[in-house]
């Protein structure tokens, strides 16, 4: 069973709930197992507020209106990534870890934390951040879309 989607979404932080919700629905409908489903839906919301927070700025300070989301659930898997076409992360992209008490900056740990495999990068040419993440996915009993061995 493969399922694919993706969304142009602007840097409003409206968006946000909409991209997790499309997300749940998704994995509920599959038939998904509901922790992985909220642990993806709260890694997507991370890197959906990290898109609209620092990726609505362009390098030499135009802005841009919106923001990707494409999410792959391809058997055993899925794969999430957004991108943004902000300034990119400055020096090592990698997360690093906030204080404990610090309101902001915690987002990309708590995706590595939640995820299984992380790739932070800027994306080639174009300016802008690229964040994916995957997670191996387990499923309820009687999944209706698992394909049957």
């Amino acid at each position: 069973m493969s399922i694919w989607w993706s969304l142009h979404l602007r840097c409003e932080a409206a968006s946000v709930p909409l991209a997790r919700r499309l997300l749940l629905g998704t994995m509920e409908t599959a038939g998904v197992d509901p922790d992985i489903s909220y642990d993806l839906s709260v890694a997507l919301t991370e890197a959906c507020a990290n898109a609209v927070e620092h990726g609505g700025t362009r390098p030499g300070g135009g802005s841009s209106e919106a923001y990707r989301v494409t999410a792959y659930l391809d058997g055993e898997k899925c794969r999430i990534e957004v991108a943004d076409s902000g300034p990119g992360f400055t020096g090592s992209p990698a997360a690093r870890p906030a204080r404990h008490d610090a309101e902001h900056g915690r987002g990309l740990c708590l995706i590595e934390e939640l995820a299984d495999h992380v790739r932070i990068d800027n994306k080639p040419d174009r300016g802008g951040a690229v964040v994916s993440f995957d997670k191996m996915l387990k499923w309820r009993e009687n999944a209706p879309l698992v394909t049957a061995s």
